[in-house]
């Protein structure tokens, strides 16, 4: 009998070993003014380059009109004044006037059109930022904390991340060549032909690659949603190591139960001089064992989850030459963020500020875009620091300095305090709908109002004050890590949703499913009488979540089996 024929290799696969510059015929392409679009090879090389193409869907009715997104890479989701200015700048002349917080601590631009994209990578890349590696099947945008207020070693924390960050991108030179230079490189020349990453290889990564940083015991990163993530262990505000967390991930497809979410495990405790070396070991051991021949099967998460912690645990002191320790204890308690003004471990203020679904915008007389550039504008020392939960922190702010700030933020009417409900203030959304060519139903436009009539159910049943995490995202595919929700709404058709419950407050548990499909329309029906349930069953204090999992989701599991 003969051997089974190896499986093939999927095109992404065939496309990058073909061009592995990742050049394609990008620059080629735009710098012809007829173009209004890349191929479909392009726009996989795009991705790489952090760009996606999309189009916008409200008008595939009167026919397709090409537009970008752009996705900065900003480690830690640290920005100067004068880099939030640019920004805010490239948004009003190339994008939709809006900036687009993303849930990896980076800005999004949409609705940029071909002639505007190289202009607008170019400028970010001349206020010292990137989009390299903000998509693409490589390391994407490290995350960090950014909140200021509970430890000093959160600097060195910091400092690590951006170290990562820096060892862990692409070398090609591509990308100066297209976006800097406007220049197409040949890749018919022998050195571009045969270029290969001294990290990546010459077909980089099988799929995307998610790393963060968090200390205990707040889990604003979600941590365990990312292939590799680094717990600080801190001891008298000074870091002393990392556990380190491999093969979390919250794609998954509708009808293919061979793919899931999963949360990271914690598999050893190792010192701070070693990171670089250990990020590096656990990204070769995706890109080494990944599976390339199936992109929904091609994450880290189904390799540590089918071969297995000890094999995990060996190939990462082999490739970072050390021995794992045992994991040091910690605690998470929460993943929200700070709002309002709050004293710095340095003496200094800083101000959370609330952006609904992360859309920073302006609309009517809410003028949250204006009055933040006029901020950057004035207070120069001002650092802008973009959270997971998509909100902004003005950090670095001295006391003399407060009140002109609140002055000027209140005239385009935003508000330091008293800024939203708690019901909004735990919401998250990805945008879908127009722009997402994956989205199935509306995401960013929809949860909002889905959030207030939410809010009026509980009212009903005496609980007008609770705070619940909701989520919502126009497919299964998790940009706003439905998965880790107390109630998640996901995409499944036009005004319908899977619905997922169970979810925790510190980020440690997977939700399930509760319900197939709800009609959006059904939403208060649907869920009135579990809220009344909850108020009537729950514990002193307990959270929603918690008693969906105590009692209701155990309820709906035996009446299904």
């Amino acid at each position: 009998m003969s051997a089974e024929a190896p499986a093939k290799l999927t095109h992404n696969e065939e496309i990058k070993a073909a061009i592995p510059t990742l050049a394609g015929t990008i620059a080629a392409t735009f710098n012809q003014p007829a173009n209004d679009h890349f191929s479909d090879d392009d726009n996989q090389f795009l991705k790489f380059h952090g760009s996606y193409q999309q189009d916008d869907r409200d008008l595939r009715k009167t026919g397709k009109k090409y537009i970008m997104m752009i996705r900065g890479r900003i480690p830690g989701g640290i920005m100067t004044a004068k880099q939030y200015g640019v920004f805010d700048s490239l948004a009003t002349q190339y994008g939709n006037n809006t900036l687009r917080i993303t849930t990896r601590q980076s800005i999004q631009f949409h609705g940029v059109v071909m002639a505007g994209l190289q202009p607008l990578v170019k400028k970010i890349n001349e206020c010292l930022l990137s989009t390299l590696a903000a998509c693409g099947d490589v390391n994407r945008n490290v995350m960090a904390p950014v909140t200021p207020a509970y430890t000093k070693a959160r600097e060195q924390v910091y400092a690590d991340a951006h170290k990562v960050a820096m060892a862990l991108a692409p070398q090609t030179k591509a990308y100066h060549s297209i976006w800097i230079d406007g220049v197409q490189l040949d890749n018919d020349a022998a050195e571009n032909k045969n270029f290969v990453d001294p990290l990546y290889g010459q077909t980089y990564l099988p799929r995307k690659f998610k790393i963060a940083f968090a200390i205990p015991p707040v889990n604003d990163m979600d941590l365990f949603t990312n292939c590799l993530g680094f717990i600080a262990v801190v001891e008298n505000d000074q870091l002393i190591g990392y556990n380190l967390c491999v093969g979390g991930g919250m794609g998954r497809s509708h009808g293919n139960n061979a793919t899931y979410a999963r949360l990271a495990d914690v598999i050893g405790f190792f010192t701070p001089d070693k990171i670089v070396e250990v990020a590096k070991a656990v990204l070769t051991i995706h890109r080494d064992f990944g599976d390339r021949t199936d992109r929904k099967h091609a994450r880290l998460k189904y390799v540590v989850a089918e071969r297995g912690i000890p094999f995990i645990q060996a190939e990462v002191n082999k490739r970072a030459g050390l021995t794992l320790a045992p994991n040091a204890p910690y605690t998470f308690t929460t993943t929200s963020d700070l709002l309002g003004w709050r004293k710095a471990v340095d003496g200094s203020w800083f101000c959370g500020l609330f952006v609904s679904m992360g859309r920073v915008k302006d609309a009517g007389g809410y003028k949250m875009k204006t009055g933040l550039r006029h901020v950057a504008d004035a207070f120069q020392k001002v650092e802008f620091r973009l959270t997971a939960n998509q909100n902004i922190i003005l950090a670095n702010v001295s006391e003399e300095d407060k009140h002109p700030i609140n002055m000027l933020l209140a005239a385009y009417g935003v508000k330091t305090e008293n800024q939203t409900t708690v019901l909004h203030a735990a919401s998250m959304a990805c945008p879908s709908l127009p722009t997402c060519g994956l989205g199935l139903a509306e995401s960013e436009r929809a949860l909002p109002g889905m959030v207030e009539r939410l809010a009026k159910v509980l009212a009903e049943v005496g609980l007008p004050n609770e705070e619940i995490i909701i989520r919502s995202t126009g497919c299964p595919n998790g940009c706003a890590r439905p998965y880790m929700a107390e109630i998640a709404f996901v995409g499944k058709a036009p005004g319908r949703y899977q619905v997922w419950l169970g979810g925790d407050v510190s980020g440690t548990r997977l939700n399930k499913v509760w319900k197939d499909v709800i009609k959006e329309p059904e939403l208060e029906n649907e869920f009135r009488p579990v809220f009344t349930r909850f108020a009537k069953e729950r514990h002193a204090g307990e959270r929603f979540g918690d008693w969906c999992q105590r009692v209701f989701l155990k309820e709906q599991t035996a009446a299904t089996n």
